[in-house]
């Protein structure tokens, strides 16, 4: 019963992420910039590739490739929040922070064939590569499992098994 509560957090992360996708393509011009803060920009763009795009330049065969294996991730992950304990909170929200930001991209590029980013810091000429909602909630699990696998490993080295 307590995973629904975890799929649902995936569910507003998919939700969110394609809504301010769109809200972008509605008002940003592909390559546009529009000046948020002095670090933070909305940037209208669009990766064929992975992280960084990574293998954005290739001919076409990494949309399925990139597809199978976030589709195959996404049922893992999905199946992993299914077995967790109750107490396992923190593994499970970051499971279904990434769950959700698989998804979110992975709709982008079975429908449109790439991901929308729009997301763009920088500090003074040195940019990040834009990002979006999901690569957002990606890494925030991520980092979240992380903490999760220190929090346990310093349980178990100080016999608590709570």
């Amino acid at each position: 019963m307590v995973s629904w509560i975890w799929y649902g957090i995936s569910l507003v992360v998919v939700v969110s992420d394609q809504w301010t996708k769109g809200l972008a393509q509605a008002h940003l011009s592909f390559g546009q910039s529009r000046e948020v803060t002095g670090f933070f920009d909305l940037t209208l763009a669009y990766n064929r590739g992975a992280a960084f795009s990574f293998l954005s330049d290739e001919s076409g065969w990494q949309r399925w490739f990139l597809s199978i294996i976030a589709a195959v991730v996404s049922l893992v992950i999905a199946l992993w929040i299914w077995r967790l304990g109750s107490r396992q909170r923190l593994l499970a929200l970051g499971l279904a922070l990434i769950l959700g930001g698989a998804i979110g991209n992975l709709y982008d590029r079975l429908m449109l064939g790439h991901v929308v980013d729009f997301i763009s810091v920088h500090y003074q000429q040195h940019y990040w590569p834009a990002f979006n909602i999901a690569d957002s909630a990606i890494s925030c699990g991520a980092v979240l499992l992380l903490i999760d696998m220190f929090w346990q490993a310093r349980m178990e080295k100080s016999g608590d098994n709570a």
